[in-house]
């Protein structure tokens, strides 16, 4: 059984229309936000997020995240680690989100969870979380089409699998563990998926996206989910959450081949 946990946020700034996306049952992770201080308040929202996702396995359900930014991700780890859960991490995704302070050109924090998840950059939100990092080994990063140019040699030069072409992964052996899949909405084509705060053209095809899902639902043992949302606000919302709740679906529930 999945239980649905939604942080209806942007980097830790409200984002309300997230709110009924999975309606009644889910869990809503709304914890009180104070100060202007964006990591302290991320620090409370996702360890928020942790202590949910953690009692959600402990119930025996899987947890499925919904939240307005990658960041979260760093939550639905930390718990599946107090959990008692190693698994490896399938990354799909626009943007590579492997800056750290040394390479990004913006600053923004939501282009860095998942260079914190391996040990990299940024350390006072993983310290917060109590999360160890992930061994680099175990991380399959797919698309990442949009990379900035520090980025792009720090993924390089790791040691991730960065599978650009998200089709090669139907060829390709999954994991015989366990597995947390991360996806963020703007991986798909903005042509066809357009509500997104950092729209890209190109990438995959909502179908071929749902595909891959779908081979690694029935293929891997898939233990949690994390989702990064469409912006509800922007135009082709309605559009942008058909395609992300379709491709949800072939993940969790894939039927038989």
């Amino acid at each position: 059984m999945d239980q649905w946990i939604c942080s209806p946020f942007f980097t830790a700034k409200a984002e309300y229309g997230l709110r009924d996306v999975a309606g009644p049952g889910q869990i809503v992770n709304a914890s009180t936000l104070t100060g202007d201080d964006p990591l302290e308040r991320m620090g409370v929202l996702y360890h928020g997020l942790a202590d949910h996702v953690a009692s959600t396995l402990a119930d025996g359900k899987r947890p499925v995240s919904l939240a307005g930014d990658c960041v979260s991700s760093l939550g639905v780890m930390a718990g599946l680690q107090r959990a008692g859960i190693d698994a490896s991490l399938f990354w799909f995704d626009a943007h590579g989100d492997f800056n750290t302070w040394e390479t990004t050109p913006s600053g923004f924090l939501g282009g860095m969870p998942l260079a914190m998840a391996v040990g990299r950059g940024e350390r006072r939100l993983v310290e917060t979380l109590g999360l160890k990092p992930l061994d680099e080994g175990r991380v399959v990063l797919s698309d990442a089409r949009d990379l900035d140019p520090g980025e792009r040699a720090a993924v390089a030069a790791s040691r991730m699998a960065h599978i650009a072409d998200v089709g090669d992964l139907l060829e390709r052996p999954l994991p015989d563990g366990p597995v947390y899949v991360h996806f963020d909405s703007d991986i798909v084509d903005a042509a066809e998926s357009p509500a997104q705060n950092y729209p890209v053209p190109g990438g995959p095809s909502a179908a071929l996206l749902q595909r891959v899902f779908r081979h690694i639902g029935r293929c891997a043992s898939v233990v949690a989910l994390s989702v990064s949302a469409w912006n509800p606000r922007l135009a082709g919302a309605a559009e942008s959450r058909a395609i992300t709740m379709a491709a949800i679906a072939a993940l969790l529930d894939p039927g038989d081949a």
